[in-house]
């Protein structure tokens, strides 16, 4: 069809005008009955949004798409353009994309009055027919829709009644194609009702001109539920227009997020050393982003970002390169301590409600961090009693308990629910109490991410049944494996506030919890 240059030529071929929900339409419908996949990269909404946004377009609808932030949606709604043909004839020069087989413009329809069958026509390709707006603050009706352009009215001596002095905003120079608005509700009112007519009657009007072109344009938006959903954000008939209000979401499985970070991290970087992440630390990293989208401490109407799990493992593998540039280790694997340099990732895309603003955005990461680590542990260990539990005390003791005890207040904070213990009926491990034995005797351990492994594998061994306790439950392929697990077991211990834990720098020292030791002694 390329070869096609004339109307002429053009009306020869037998081609058929279609509008651009239908061309959307048609091409679906043969994509579904052919299984072809047509939301590549889309990971997660298989039985949710995509049969919701095929619905939406099925019914010639257009859309907006509801979610927080980092759930895709811009990545949606530009891989629409997969639903449309892959070139169509255009009038060569128009401004509008105007069909040579209907002409809207004045421009277009004298040229087809004078050059008949001889009209040139060109192909623009579907890439090109698709355009997207953020909204900013300078953002006005003129840049969307269109104003009187002075300068050409007077260049061609024309008056500004004349259709042709308009200067098409970008809504009619995506005429025949998609138009995408990001985060609908920032957009000012006046802009909003200009909008209206577009969606209603299909028209566009400028400045009260009495011209009328006729747009064929798919109008698809997105916006935060929370901003869409407040009065005042939106104006009630721009709500009203929009036919089908699609909400999105986050992953909601570990493997469906890992899928989205594979594929989107940089981490295929031809390093010189061998840099080896497994599986289960990709899916710790991944765990993150499951905590804080649960945590007390995160502004949840915020959301987290699926960026910040991608921004967290290119970190994590920034950190063992220059690890393995630092020591010049021809293999380098991750470890827990690692897991402090990837901070940056975490307090630049999470936002905190008052108390999380209060405490710091890099004490509620490093939780965020504790609490991941944590869960992993208790996939793989028998449970640490927790230091602090007791029949006496009848409730369980956390950091801000050991502060006020040890200052002598007596203060109980009552808890609306005892934590359910994992595996509470398993024994806990014996070598545990070996492991503590030998830090009350006032040794310690000190850890660091720039450490060679040798270094650091040998600190690990000082302590007496910890590697043994790490391969009881462990299959560990090699010792860089075995040292990962020994140190997991050491945080364990801390998590359970069992053993202290100091982070200066690069390193994390651990040592026994001195509170624990007054404690026992003032009984």
């Amino acid at each position: 069809m390329t070869a096609i240059h004339t109307l002429g030529e053009l009306r020869n071929s037998g081609y058929r005008v279609r509008s651009v929900k239908d061309e959307m339409r048609e091409n679906l419908l043969g994509k579904i009955a052919h299984r072809e996949k047509i939301f590549p990269g889309i990971h997660g909404y298989d039985r949710t949004v995509i049969p919701a946004l095929h619905n939406a377009i099925l019914s010639k609808h257009d859309i907006i798409l509801l979610g927080l932030r980092g759930q895709a949606k811009t990545r949606i709604l530009r891989s629409l353009t997969s639903l449309l043909d892959e070139r169509i004839p255009v009038i060569e020069g128009c401004e509008i994309n105007d069909s040579p087989l209907q002409p809207a413009c004045k421009r277009c329809r004298r040229l087809a009055a004078e050059k008949g069958a001889d009209l040139p026509i060109s192909w623009m390709h579907r890439d090109e027919r698709y355009r997207e707006k953020l909204d900013t603050p300078d953002l006005t009706v003129a840049d969307l829709v269109g104003d009187i352009d002075p300068i050409k009215a007077a260049n061609q001596r024309l008056t500004y009644a004349d259709e042709e002095v308009i200067h098409y905003g970008i809504i009619p120079r995506t005429n025949r194609g998609i138009f995408a608005i990001n985060e609908l509700p920032d957009l000012a009112p006046r802009i909003q009702v200009a909008l209206l007519n577009i969606l209603e009657e299909r028209d566009l009007q400028i400045r009260g001109f009495p011209v009328r072109i006729p747009m064929d344009v798919v109008l698809v938006f997105s916006a935060n539920p929370e901003d869409y959903t407040s009065r005042g954000n939106i104006i009630t008939p721009l709500k009203d227009r929009i036919d089908s209000q699609i909400l999105t979401h986050y992953p909601q499985s570990v493997e469906t997020a890992l899928q989205i970070t594979n594929q989107e991290a940089w981490l295929d970087r031809n390093a010189k050393t061998t840099i080896e992440i497994p599986a289960y630390i990709r899916e710790l990293v991944e765990q993150i982003a499951f905590v804080a989208r649960e945590s007390e401490l995160v502004d949840q109407s915020s959301g987290v970002s699926a960026r910040l799990t991608i921004s967290a493992i290119e970190l994590l593998q920034s950190n063992l390169e220059r690890r393995a540039a630092l020591t010049g280790d021809a293999h380098v694997f991750p470890r827990l301590s690692d897991l402090a340099m990837v901070l940056p990732a975490i307090t630049g895309k999470v936002e905190m409600v008052y108390e999380g603003e209060q405490q710091g955005a890099e004490v509620v990461a490093r939780k965020l961090i504790g609490t991941a680590v944590g869960k992993l542990f208790e996939t793989k260990f028998p449970p640490i009693e927790r230091a602090g539990v007791g029949a006496r005390r009848g409730m369980e003791m956390d950091h801000d308990d050991l502060d006020d005890a040890f200052a002598g207040r007596r203060v109980k904070k009552p808890q609306p629910q005892q934590r359910e213990e994992p595996r509470a009926n398993a024994k806990s491990e014996p070598n545990y109490d070996s492991i503590l034995a030998w830090f009350v005797d006032g040794n310690k351990i000190t850890l660091s991410d720039e450490q060679p492994f040798a270094d650091y594998f040998r600190e690990l061994n000082r302590i007496p049944k910890l590697a043994e306790t790490a391969r009881k439950y462990i299959q560990a392929k090699n010792d860089f494996e075995l040292a990962f697990w020994m140190e997991m077991v050491l945080e364990g211990m801390h998590q359970a506030l069992r053993l202290s834990r100091e982070d200066l720098d690069s390193t994390i020292t651990f040592h026994e919890l001195m509170k624990f030791n007054v404690l026992r002694t003032v009984k």
